[in-house]
């Protein structure tokens, strides 16, 4: 048994590809052209992965005002997602090059060296590398 896919809320598909692909360096794994289940209105099925496989994150653009609300409060301002690297230092260099928004410098804890950031619909994630 695996968790395949974890569902992140997003504002738009592209502009999210872009932030999980081109800043993060996830895999595109899918784009296909999909329905609602209910109400049956166009959607995409998106997903990327953390490269050589893992769980997958389903990139679910926001479908109405109650899921709108929820952009960037998939774990209510908690740190919800955890992304461990084996290069710290060259994935942080390479997300501070793109913008990305870090809360504090890095630290370094009894498990390795830590930094909060936001992805691109402002949840919170933790980047863990090794000390």
């Amino acid at each position: 048994m695996r968790l395949d896919l974890v569902a992140i809320v997003v504002e738009a598909y592209d502009p999210a590809i872009e932030f999980f692909v081109r800043v993060l360096g996830f895999e595109l794994v899918e784009d296909s052209p999909s329905v609602t289940s209910v109400g049956g209105r166009a959607k995409r099925w998106v997903v990327v992965r953390p490269p050589h496989g893992g769980t997958g994150l389903l990139l679910a653009q926001a479908d109405g005002e109650r899921q709108l609300a929820g952009v960037g409060e998939q774990a209510a301002g908690r740190v919800g997602f955890f992304l461990r690297v084996e290069d710290f230092d060259a994935t942080y260099a390479r997300m501070v090059e793109h913008g990305v928004a870090f809360e504090g410098l890095p630290r370094v804890e009894e498990y390795g060296r830590i930094v909060v950031f936001r992805d691109i619909a402002g949840n919170r994630w933790d980047l863990l590398g090794p000390a």
